[in-house]
């Protein structure tokens, strides 16, 4: 009897610490780096933005706010960036992911600019540095995915039993991690009118 009861608690030792007890750093670990491409990906389009500004601010001299607005949000993206608090900091995060979307709708408003100046449109520099763009657009969607399903997995580490109570015993600083919200105002869809 003493034999099988030291069996199955070793058993059930191995089947513990094999299956469920290193999820959590391995979870955080995969979050943190999902998060830093999708960092990598937003500098990769920051530096893109002087380019495109300088070539557009040839063609388009009185489009100066347009400009403008482009060049304070791409700032404010970049120092808000330089925080290592991002992910700890649910205020500071949900501040970034909004600074993120207003330069996204800046730059939609940018390159609409081209529409109006024929000459820009056919530059072959704002060609190219409008292809980069929308291919970092589209690297930074495939990031968010992937960094929202990485951060499902590990608030699902964190939320659900068994796998809640050896989180709360071997890992007690781990926190849900937030994750990218859509704000309503965002959800309409834009009015388009043909003149």
């Amino acid at each position: 009897m003493k034999k099988l009861s030291l069996f199955i608690l070793m058993l059930s030792a191995f089947f513990i610490n094999g299956c469920m007890i290193n999820n959590v750093p391995k979870y955080d670990e995969e979050v943190k780096a999902k998060w830093a491409q999708l960092m990598n990906e937003y500098k990769r389009r920051a530096d893109l933005i002087p380019n495109l500004v300088r070539v557009v601010q040839g063609y388009a001299k009185h489009e100066k706010d347009v400009l403008t607005e482009v060049t304070k949000l791409r700032s404010k993206v970049v120092n808000l960036q330089a925080s290592k608090d991002l992910l700890n900091n649910p205020k500071a995060f949900e501040e970034y992911v909004a600074a993120q979307q207003k330069l996204s709708s800046a730059l939609a408003r940018l390159l609409a600019i081209s529409e109006r100046y024929p000459d820009l449109k056919a530059s072959k520099n704002f060609l190219m540095l409008q292809s980069q763009l929308e291919g970092t657009e589209n690297r930074i969607a495939v990031a968010r995915r992937d960094y929202i399903e990485a951060v499902k997995k590990y608030n699902l580490e964190l939320r659900t039993i068994p796998n809640k109570w050896i989180a709360h015993l071997l890992y007690p600083d781990a926190k849900i991690r937030p994750t990218f919200t859509i704000d309503q105002k965002d959800m309409k869809v834009p009015e388009v009118r043909f003149n």
